[in-house]
């Protein structure tokens, strides 16, 4: 389990703040586009000064992380929350099931906003270029959860092997799926499409 202190009620309002400029810049390039979208009317559409905006982030491509991290952080905290020794593969593939599921509205809504930043990614290589730091933060991050759940159980470099190719499986196919317009849920849904990356970029982790 992590043993990090709670975050405190300065970090929770700065945090939410972030997440405000990132709901709102995700929704004005999924519907206008990047490149016709500026860090002064995604400011605007989050009700905050310029001047905040480019306190917490570079760029406007950059104002998107946000809403990226928290995916990322959802999975790992599922991964987390495992009990040591748990057969590795399964575990992986119980916490991408959970972790991409969309039981709900707003867990479907979710998925579709990515769909959407990796849309308007496609012709933005900065857009992408967050997408793949964020992909590459979650992996760095996914090392010590796998080494604790393997217990000892395998080396470092096998640990670095499965961070990377859980987190390529799931990757993988978000990209897949914004490619196409199947659903939230069920054949060719995100969860679907990573449970069948895992289990050929991850193969002989039952063993594990």
């Amino acid at each position: 389990m992590s043993t990090e202190p709670p975050p405190s009620l300065t970090e929770r309002r700065k945090a939410a703040t972030q997440l405000d400029i990132a709901h709102a810049a995700a929704e004005l390039f999924a519907t206008r586009g990047p490149h016709a979208t500026t860090a002064e009317e995604i400011a605007q559409r989050a009700g905050v000064a310029l001047r905040t905006f480019y306190r917490y982030f570079r760029s406007k491509q950059d104002a998107v992380s946000p809403l990226l991290t928290v995916g990322a952080d959802r999975w790992r905290g599922l991964l987390e929350s495992t009990e040591p020794g748990t057969p590795l593969g399964p575990a992986l593939r119980t916490a991408v099931e959970e972790a991409l599921a969309a039981p709900d509205a707003r867990a479907a809504e979710a998925l579709l906003r990515t769909r959407g930043l990796l849309r308007a990614g496609a012709d933005d290589p900065a857009l992408r270029a967050v997408w793949y730091r964020v992909n590459q933060e979650s992996e760095e991050r996914l090392v010590p959860v796998i080494a604790r759940l393997t217990d000892g159980g395998c080396d470092p470099l096998e640990v670095r092997l499965v961070a990377a190719a859980a987190t390529d499986a799931i990757r993988i196919a978000l990209e897949t799926w914004a490619g196409t317009e199947a659903g939230a849920e069920g054949p060719g849904s995100p969860a679907d499409l990573a449970v069948r990356c895992l289990e050929r970029l991850v193969g002989g982790l039952d063993r594990a």
